[in-house]
């Protein structure tokens, strides 16, 4: 699965490059994340701060449309207080950390001012309960994204992203209710 979403993104990177070459923008961009987990199984939950990390393509499709593909690197989690059957909750670190390849569509309100949404397919490289590595997440998650960017001169860009994962971020063989991420990102980037 991981080779197909390398392939997809290098169809995406490289071969909208030899048909528009002269209209496509590649960038870098990184930035913090503020991060959480919603479940019933939480009684309580403290956000994680974390960072992303990656590179990313603007592929203009009109006067104020394009299309964003992007390749991340995101360390998300929470802390939280588990309800634990016949005794108290427990408090539970977890730290997941992903290759997310959000698929955005970008729409301009103004020259410099757009918003952005789109799905997110993210992709566990990484995880830890309590310091320690463990094997419960879902090796896939299937997220949105919705968000702003603003470009400043010279190619500087900021960015502002909300993300919900739609699908369960642990396997269900593992916890009963739906664990679902949910963050914010705050970058900033260059596009080339």
């Amino acid at each position: 699965m991981r080779n197909l979403i390398l392939i997809f993104t290098l169809i995406i990177f490289t071969g909208t490059t030899v048909k528009a070459q002269e209209f496509v923008y590649f960038g870098a961009k990184g930035g913090l994340n503020l991060t959480n987990m919603n479940s019933d199984s939480f009684s309580e939950t403290n956000s994680r701060t974390g960072f992303h990390l990656g590179l990313l393509a603007e592929i203009p499709l009109g006067n104020r449309f394009s299309l964003q593909p992007e390749v991340l690197y995101s360390t998300q989690g929470t802390e939280a207080d588990v309800i634990m059957l016949g005794g108290g909750p427990i408090q539970t670190e977890y730290n997941l950390d992903y290759v997310q390849v959000p698929v955005l569509a970008k729409i301009y309100l103004t020259e410099s001012l757009s918003i952005e949404a789109g799905p997110s397919f993210n992709f566990l490289v990484n995880e830890k309960i309590d310091g320690e590595e463990a094997d419960f997440g879902s090796n896939f998650e299937f997220a949105g994204a919705l968000g702003v960017s603003y470009k400043f001169n010279g190619g500087l860009f900021g960015s502002a992203r909300y993300m919900y994962g739609f699908s369960d971020a642990f396997d269900r063989e593992n916890f009963e209710d739906d664990i679902n991420n949910t963050g914010f990102q705050l970058g900033i980037g260059f596009m080339f």
